[in-house]
C-alpha cells in the first residue's frame, strides 16, 4: 500500500486544502494499492501561485539553456538509474505488461528527458536577421506557467512530452496526473527534488476532471498542454480559445495499418503485435484498423486471428504476459460494449469476444473482427482496448481512401516488401505519423495528429516551440 498524504507544491510536500482522497486500485487484483489526496481548486491556486512566483521571480527562466540542461541532465541520470522502479510502479497502478512498462513507461520517458536536455546545445535560441531599417534580433523566451494535464495509459511518457520541453524552455509547470494513475508522479517528484530543480518549477496536484477544468481556466496559467480524449480536448480547446490561451492537444486516434499485396505476412503480423496491441490496446496511436487486400484477405484473417488468440493474457507483473487488464472497470465495460456493438453490426468475430479470460481483474479477451465495413462504429470510434477490425480493400487507391476516411489522423503504418513504395504510400495517408514496416515514436521527430486527433506537435524540436514566445528586437543600422 503506497499512501501519500501531501502534495508537491513549491518544492515542498504540503498539506492539501481538502480532506478528500483518491484510491488507486490494481486492475489485476481489484485491491487498493495506493492512496493520494484529491486536489481541490484551493490546491491548484497554491500550485499556480508557486509556479507563478518561480517564473516571475525565480532563477529558472533567467538561467541559460545550458544551465537548465545541466539540471535536467542530473534528473535524467537519476531517472536512468531507477527505471525499473518506475516501470514496476506504473504496471502496479494501471496494468501495463511489465515488458512494455520497462520500455514505454520508463525508458522512453527518460529518453525524451535526455533528448531535450541535449537539444539545448544545438537549438537556435537567438538569431540575427536583416530588416528593412537595420538588423533584427529574434529571440525565444519561455511562454510562462504551463498547465500539463495527462492521462493514465502512459502517464510518464505523456507527462514528459510536456514537462521536458517546458523545462528546457525555462517555463514552470503545474502538472495534474490522472486519478487512475497518480502514484508515479510522487516518485518523479522525489527525483526532481534530488536533482535540485528550484522550488515551484514543477508542482503536482492529482485531481479529477472538475479541478482540472479549474486549472485550465486559471488566470495564472499561460499555456495548457493536454493529452486525453477528443471530447475533453474539445472542451479544453474551447476554453483556451475563449481565453486566447495557447494549447497543445494530443487526442484520440483510429489508426490504419495497410497491408500491401507484397507484404511479408510473418513479419507484418509480428510487427502488428506491438503496433496494434501495445499497452493492452490502450494507446491513442494503436493500429486498430487492419486493411488487407481482398486477394490475401483470408490469409491475413487467419494469421491475425492466430496471433491474437495466442497472446498470453494475465498478471501484468509477469514477464511472460503480453496482454494485461484494462486500467479501470469502466474501461473493461466500455471495451466489452464495443464488442457487443461489433456483433450487432454484423461483423464476424474471429477470436475473442465477451468471455473474460480471468474471473478477477478488469480483463478483456483480445478480439479480432473480420468482414468489417469502414462505416461501422467499431471502425470509426476509438475503442481503447485489445480489439482489432479487419477491413478489405480493392487496390492501393482504395486502401488510401479507407485509411483517410476517418475523423482521426494520428498514426498509421504501411507493410510492404518495397520500402520506397511504402514511403510513397505513407505520404498519402493523412496522419501525423505513418511508419513503414513498423510503428515507433522517436524523440527526435514530431508527434501529433490531423483532424480530431488534436492540435500542435510534441517531440522533436517542433515539440519545444509551443513553450516559447518569439520576440523581434529591431534596431537601426549602425552609422
Amino acid at each position: 500500500m503506497r499512501e501519500h498524504d501531501r502534495l508537491f507544491i513549491g518544492g515542498q510536500w504540503t498539506i492539501p486544502a481538502g480532506t478528500g482522497t483518491i484510491d488507486v486500485v490494481s486492475p489485476h487484483t481489484e485491491e487498493v494499492v495506493g492512496r493520494v489526496p484529491d486536489g481541490t481548486p484551493a490546491d491548484m491556486d497554491a500550485a499556480v501561485a508557486a509556479a507563478r512566483a518561480a517564473f516571475d521571480h525565480g532563477p529558472w527562466p533567467r538561467m541559460t539553456p545550458a544551465e537548465r540542461a545541466e539540471v535536467l541532465g542530473r534528473l535524467s541520470a537519476i531517472y536512468a538509474e531507477r527505471q525499473q522502479a518506475m516501470a514496476d510502479l506504473v504496471t502496479e497502478q494501471m496494468g501495463s505488461p511489465i515488458l512494455f512498462s520497462i520500455f514505454g513507461q520508463a525508458a522512453l520517458p527518460q529518453m525524451v528527458l535526455q533528448y531535450y536536455a541535449d537539444l539545448a546545445a544545438t537549438f537556435t535560441w537567438d538569431d540575427e536577421r536583416p530588416g528593412m531599417l537595420g538588423p533584427v534580433t529574434v529571440t525565444r523566451e519561455p511562454v510562462g506557467v504551463v498547465a500539463a494535464i495527462y492521462p493514465w495509459n502512459v502517464p510518464q511518457f505523456t507527462l514528459m512530452l510536456k514537462l521536458a520541453p517546458a523545462l528546457i524552455a525555462g517555463c514552470t509547470v503545474v502538472a495534474k496526473p490522472s486519478p487512475e494513475a497518480p502514484l508515479d508522479a510522487y516518485l518523479l517528484a522525489e527525483w526532481i527534488q534530488e536533482a535540485g530543480l528550484p522550488p515551484g518549477v514543477v508542482n503536482f496536484v492529482p485531481a479529477g476532471r472538475e479541478t482540472g477544468a479549474y486549472l485550465v481556466e486559471h488566470p495564472g496559467v499561460d499555456k495548457v498542454a493536454f493529452t486525453g480524449s477528443t471530447a475533453a480536448g474539445r472542451e479544453i480547446g474551447a476554453a483556451c480559445g475563449r481565453l486566447l490561451r495557447p494549447a497543445t492537444l494530443e487526442l484520440g486516434g483510429k489508426s490504419a495499418a495497410i497491408i500491401c499485396q507484397d507484404a511479408d505476412l510473418d513479419v507484418t503480423i509480428e510487427g502488428l503485435k506491438m503496433a496494434s496491441l501495445m499497452n493492452n490496446g490502450q494507446a491513442c496511436a494503436a493500429q486498430t484498423r487492419i486493411l488487407a487486400p481482398r486477394s490475401r484477405y483470408d490469409e491475413v484473417a487467419d494469421a491475425l486471428a492466430a496471433m491474437v488468440s495466442g497472446l498470453t493474457v494475465g498478471d501484468p507483473a509477469d514477464y511472460g504476459t503480453e496482454i494485461g487488464p484494462m486500467a479501470a472497470r469502466r474501461q473493461q465495460e466500455r471495451v466489452e460494449n464495443y464488442i457487443r456493438i461489433g456483433q450487432d453490426e454484423g461483423a464476424k468475430l474471429l477470436t475473442g469476444g465477451l468471455t473474460r479470460p480471468h474471473d478477477q481483474g478488469w480483463y478483456v479477451a483480445p478480439t479480432v473482427f473480420a468482414d468489417v465495413s469502414n462505416s461501422m462504429r467499431i471502425a470509426r470510434e476509438e475503442i481503447f482496448g485489445p480489439v482489432l477490425v479487419l477491413i478489405p480493400y480493392n487496390d492501393e487507391d482504395d486502401a488510401i481512401t479507407i485509411a483517410n476516411d476517418s475523423d482521426y489522423g494520428l498514426g498509421g503504418s504501411v507493410w510492404t516488401g518495397d520500402v520506397d513504395h511504402g514511403v510513397d504510400l505513407a505520404r498519402r495517408v493523412r496522419t501525423g505519423s505513418c511508419g513503414v514496416n513498423l510503428y515507433v515514436l522517436d524523440p527526435n521527430t514530431p508527434f501529433g495528429g490531423y483532424k480530431n486527433s488534436g492540435l500542435g506537435r510534441e517531440l522533436g524540436p517542433e515539440g519545444l516551440n509551443p513553450y516559447l514566445e518569439y520576440k523581434a528586437i529591431p534596431r537601426p543600422t549602425p552609422a
